[in-house]
């Protein structure tokens, strides 16, 4: 395993790393001690990076009982801020909520220390030098050795770091946005801002939750449940381009999953790729892509089927910000619209 440098944080982490959604019960692997040996195989075949959140059902407890006599080998990264019941004050990144959370993801996850505390979504209702005056204490308390942000605007990245260092804080090392050969758009502005900021980047969906695997087919009928509440992955453009990206990894030799993955840690700002299989069968069809190497031939050939920078159609879980969601925040009121 070829490990890199996440960020400038001096941690060393595997190309690809560990995303543990699909071991929650509610909605992935049932099965506690399959998912288990999910983990460990994949320990064991040199991922060092486990990425889960407390959003996550019980993913966070599966990932505890794994990391068990292997913890002090792992880098292990958690989020915070996904709505975690139904009390308003359960979600967001206010100091009183983050206070709470660490200390229930450290009990689920059966440790002293999170390696990296990830802010899930922007909370757009809670100033971010709060967020960071309250992260910059679990820091200097020892419950966290570092800390990120996912899902972030580039203009709220700079913003973070500007007021990281107005206010004496510690800063985000790391962002975590969604990257694959579908959606390119963060290459325009967001892995600039990072490396610029000497951020280290997780990207998750290297597979478009599933449309890269070649189980999405045109006019096929495929065996994802989530194909059927998805609204990606019915989406004829995404799946035109999958049509031509198939040939393509069928020339270079290799499963389209395979060319899928290699692509997203080709990219000098990405530090590592979050796979996240269900079984060992899918770990296992993963592990057989550790050593393919995509060739600036088949990068180029991508590159003509989507441009960089550019999405085809957009995942259902991605960022809106406010006033995307919110009429009134992109509508003046009437009576102010008229121009004379």
């Amino acid at each position: 395993m070829q490990y890199r440098t996440l960020g400038r944080t001096g941690i060393k982490v595997s190309p690809y790393a560990l995303g543990t959604l699909m071991f929650a019960s509610a909605i992935g692997n049932a099965d506690h001690d399959d998912s288990i040996r999910v983990i460990h195989k994949a320990l064991d075949a040199g991922i060092n990076f486990v990425d889960t959140a407390d959003a996550y059902g019980d993913s966070e407890e599966i990932v505890g009982k794994a990391l068990k006599g292997r913890r002090d080998n792992v880098v292990l990264t958690t989020k915070v801020s996904r709505p975690m019941g139904n009390d308003p004050n359960q979600q967001g990144t206010s100091r009183r909520w983050i206070t709470t959370a660490v200390e229930n993801s450290l009990r689920r996850l059966q440790t002293d220390y999170i390696d990296l505390y990830q802010i899930h979504r922007v909370d757009p209702t809670t100033d971010v030098e709060e967020t960071l005056s309250a992260l910059t204490d679990l820091i200097r308390s020892g419950k966290v050795r570092s800390i990120g942000s996912s899902m972030t605007p580039a203009s709220d990245i700079v913003e973070a770091q500007w007021v990281a260092e107005r206010r004496n804080l510690e800063r985000f090392r790391t962002e975590q946005p969604h990257y694959s050969i579908l959606n390119r758009g963060i290459e325009r502005e967001v892995l600039p801002v990072a490396q610029r900021y000497g951020m280290g980047t997780l990207v998750w969906g290297p597979l478009a939750q599933g449309l890269l695997t070649g189980r999405v087919r045109k006019n096929q009928e495929n065996g994802l449940r989530r194909a059927g509440f998805l609204k990606h992955l019915n989406d004829d453009r995404r799946i035109d381009v999958v049509e031509r990206l198939i040939p393509l990894a069928e020339e270079a030799g290799m499963p389209i999953t395979h060319l899928a993955t290699a692509f997203t840690i080709a990219h000098p700002g990405v530090t590592s790729a979050i796979i996240g299989p269900r079984t060992t069968d899918h770990l296992d069809d993963l592990l057989a892509g550790l050593d393919v190497v995509l060739g600036d031939d088949v990068l180029g050939r991508i590159d003509e089927i989507v441009p960089p920078g550019t999405d085809v159609g957009a995942l259902d879980q991605d960022y809106m910000p406010p006033a995307m969601e919110t009429a009134s925040l992109r509508r003046r009121p009437l009576r102010e619209r008229p121009a004379a």
